[in-house]
């Protein structure tokens, strides 16, 4: 499997590839800004984007979605819950940021327990709310993508509308740290963690 994640915009939001070797299909996960970028990492490995997979309907998180959905054709996928976020700036926040992001609907809205298939890869939809209503983790073999729902030694705000504390810390000890310690975890912002080093260490929990 190819996985890369690397930060883009001025949030420094995480933006992750993973690809298939053998069939050499891929999916992006959370294009928030800097399309170019990402589109020259999709070409330098080789990969043809069959999916733009969306944690979570912010701003920091879709920026760059039209120019990659244009360059490559991909699929949008979205929770059910976030999917009005694509089409209203409002929901979204990027008035907030003194920006306007709409685009048309996602391709394809997502429930938990989806499977999302990428090649020989299957990608598990884990619905955790509490940042927004939609918003999900990701399953990928032995480890998680958790966008904004856990952080390395924190956890999502959910001071924005549709976001819950209670619901958050529930999606995280219910649906994520019942995954095993050694558990490498990729969140939306900031460095990898394991879910062992979360139980211990994280203030929040």
């Amino acid at each position: 499997m190819i996985f890369e994640g690397f930060g883009v915009g001025p949030i420094d939001a995480n933006c992750y590839i993973i690809g298939c070797e053998q069939t050499k299909e891929g999916a992006v996960i959370d294009p928030g800004d800097e399309g170019r970028r990402i589109l020259k990492r999709l070409d330098a490995l080789g990969l043809n984007c069959k999916y733009i997979i969306l944690t979570h309907g912010h701003a920091d998180h879709i920026g760059a979605l039209q120019e990659v959905r244009d360059a490559t054709g991909a699929e949008v996928l979205i929770h059910k819950q976030d999917a009005g976020m694509l089409t209203n700036p409002n929901q979204n926040l990027s008035m907030m940021l003194g920006l306007v992001l709409k685009f048309e609907a996602a391709d394809r809205l997502l429930e938990e327990g989806d499977i999302i298939q990428v090649g020989d890869i299957d990608i598990k939809v884990i619905h955790t709310p509490g940042h927004s209503l939609g918003g999900i983790s990701l399953q990928v073999e032995d480890f998680l993508i958790t966008g904004d729902t856990l952080f390395a030694g924190s956890v999502g705000r959910s001071d924005f509308p549709g976001g819950s504390h209670n619901v958050l810390i529930n999606s995280i000890k219910t649906k994520l740290l019942v995954f095993p310690d050694e558990t490498k975890v990729y969140s939306g912002h900031g460095p990898a963690t394991t879910i062992g080093y979360e139980k211990r260490y994280n203030p929040f929990l």
